[in-house]
């Protein structure tokens, strides 16, 4: 790849292939720097495509993992963007737990304020949510399941704030359920193989 100059400095692109612990695929990175001295001027993951935060746990739902995904890839480009996303997600995940107001922050309101103790969130991430509210451009526009992916402004910081409060109802409301459910099936399993009657739902 031929280079070029940099505020005065010559720069040189490099390609930079690795293997992904996690998956085994290949990753690879576009990194600009100087020839001089190796300073890094600019180093971006070009393949996968992905963004600032992890991806979704394998146990989130095809649909909502896809645009968590996208948010995460257009965060650095379009802030508005992103958020868009992260709002159709958190509406995806209300809606699949029984909040089904039109309104999100109507949805919001009825999370934070579950009476079913075995549906009440944990108070870290009620706060958390309940912070959304608060957001200024967040809370000026009606956000519905008709204009969730309306494009408003975001102040700094609110599109990543929603991404990780995703990131914290992923956990909640499918890691974790998923891991209770495997440690039940894994004791059932032990009690059968020992000749002992079932857990009691």
């Amino acid at each position: 790849m031929k280079g070029g100059t940099f505020n005065g400095y010559t720069i040189h692109p490099i390609g930079r292939i690795a293997t992904c612990p996690n998956c085994k695929g290949p990753t690879v990175e576009l990194i600009f720097e100087s020839p001089a001295d190796d300073t890094v001027y600019y180093k971006s993951q070009v393949f996968p495509r992905g963004g600032r935060f992890p991806p979704s746990p394998p146990e989130v739902p095809a649909t909502i993992s896809q645009d968590y995904a996208e948010a995460n890839e257009v965060l650095a480009i379009s802030p508005k963007a992103s958020a868009a996303l992260s709002r159709r997600c958190l509406q995806s995940i209300l809606s699949a737990h029984g909040y089904n107001n039109n309104n999100l922050v109507k949805q919001v309101e009825s999370a934070i304020g579950e009476t079913d103790a075995a549906k009440s969130l944990p108070s870290s991430l009620r706060d958390n949510i309940d912070a959304i509210r608060n957001f200024g451009n967040f809370s000026a526009h009606p956000i519905t399941d008709q204009t969730t992916l309306q494009i408003v402004d975001v102040e700094e910081g609110e599109a990543e704030w929603c991404l990780q409060i995703l990131l914290d109802m992923f956990d909640h409301y499918y890691v974790a359920p998923a891991k209770a459910a495997a440690r039940r099936a894994s004791l059932s399993a032990k009690l059968a193989a020992a000749g002992k009657p079932p857990m009691k739902s």
